[in-house]
């Protein structure tokens, strides 16, 4: 701040408001140019110590999170684990499609792993929990003051995969406006934050990941034909586990040790009628519902041994009319006929229903739709 009055709370007002320094007319060149270079240099040192911030914030939650383990031997698995070895080498984009809690991002991990970024981050966006309104502040960053909240310059998921590997899950959930957003950003390799006119230029690898038909989304006119294509270099299909009965036993097992040593509770073992069972069971959740299973099986038997009475799995789908007993048994109700009604379609189940498209998805998390 250049003034000619130098009045003490007029200084401290100034240095609040964010002033680096305070200089009193008349001034000496040298003096004022020496100030306005260590300004420069100050504020270049908070937006790095703002990048390393989120840097470190991002670092811990994926260290937060369980490490990678892809265990089968079935030859379907054998056969995607093969083809993830190829195409991890390379840096093209991919594409994971599969059935809920057949292990999408666990996949994505292991493309990562065994990728030439593999001491980057590789850093996880579930694209169905990004509101429309913060799409591009959390995917693309912001600079202090863009809008209300900005108290803060941020980088995005973009800047914080630098180098690395981004996995946008339910990319399926997205509307086309923000399709038409993504797309601008993949063609252009560059991101430009809320707020700023600055292009910032990106170097990263894409993996994608869907439950969702997105051919079918594009014949629909639901899905951006164009940004298809870009995600969608190298396809990889993740079976269900139903098709993969082989791997019923060792995940089983895995399950069984993790979750015994989790609870402190003494090593069980899988009865051969338990493990016929489990391996005759569909399995509509995959993995993860195999996984809750295990888990509740540990928590609540007693004995050295699980038997099937241990395991307790959901009804089938009956044809008589079911009468909920609850107010959250109706509103499961509604949201999967909404959701089997209008094919999937988020946004038209939303609207049907009457609730943002935001609640319907959170409410799909609640009731593990």
């Amino acid at each position: 701040m250049l003034t000619a009055y130098g009045e003490v709370d007029l200084a401290v007002n100034a240095l609040k408001m964010g002033a680096t320094d305070f200089i009193l007319k008349p001034w000496e060149n040298e003096k004022l140019l020496a100030t306005v270079i260590t300004a420069a240099k100050l504020h270049q040192s908070k937006k790095e110590v703002g990048r390393l911030k989120d840097t470190e914030r991002m670092l811990r939650n994926e260290l937060r999170k369980e490490p990678c383990l892809i265990v089968g031997h079935s030859p379907k698995l054998m056969e995607l684990l093969k083809i993830i070895r190829k195409v991890a080498v390379t840096d093209a984009n991919v594409l994971l499609t599969g059935e809920n809690g057949t292990g999408k991002e666990m996949f994505a991990r292991e493309l990562q792993r065994l990728s030439l970024r593999n001491n980057e981050l590789l850093v996880t966006v579930d694209m169905g929990a990004v509101s429309e309104t913060l799409f591009e502040s959390e995917l693309f960053g912001h600079v202090k003051g863009a809008f209300t909240d900005a108290r803060n310059e941020r980088q995005g998921k973009f800047e914080a995969a630098h180098k690395g590997t981004l996995f946008l899950d339910e990319i399926g959930n997205l509307s086309l406006p923000l399709q038409a957003k993504l797309l601008a950003v993949l063609q252009s390799r560059t991101v430009v934050r809320v707020g700023s006119n600055k292009t910032t230029p990106i170097d990263i690898r894409l993996v994608c990941a869907t439950n969702r038909n997105l051919e079918q989304m594009v014949s629909d006119g639901m899905f951006r034909e164009d940004l298809f294509f870009r995600i969608n270099t190298i396809h990889i299909d993740i079976p269900p586990l139903r098709e993969r009965p082989e791997d019923i036993s060792c995940l089983a097992e895995f399950f069984l040790e993790k979750y015994a040593s989790r609870y402190g509770k003494p090593r069980q073992l899988l009865s051969k009628s338990a493990l016929d069972k489990l391996e005759n069971y569909g399995w509509p959740g995959n993995v993860r519902e195999l996984q809750h299973t295990m888990e509740k099986a540990v928590i609540l038997s007693e004995g050295k041994q699980l038997a099937p009475d241990d395991f307790l799995f959901k009804p089938a789908v009956s044809s008589s009319i079911f009468f909920p007993d609850t107010i959250d048994e109706m509103e499961k109700l509604m949201l999967e006929k909404a959701l089997e009604r209008h094919k999937g379609n988020l946004s038209a189940a939303a609207d049907k229903l009457g609730i943002a498209r935001q609640t319907l998805y959170n409410k799909m998390k609640k009731y593990n739709l």
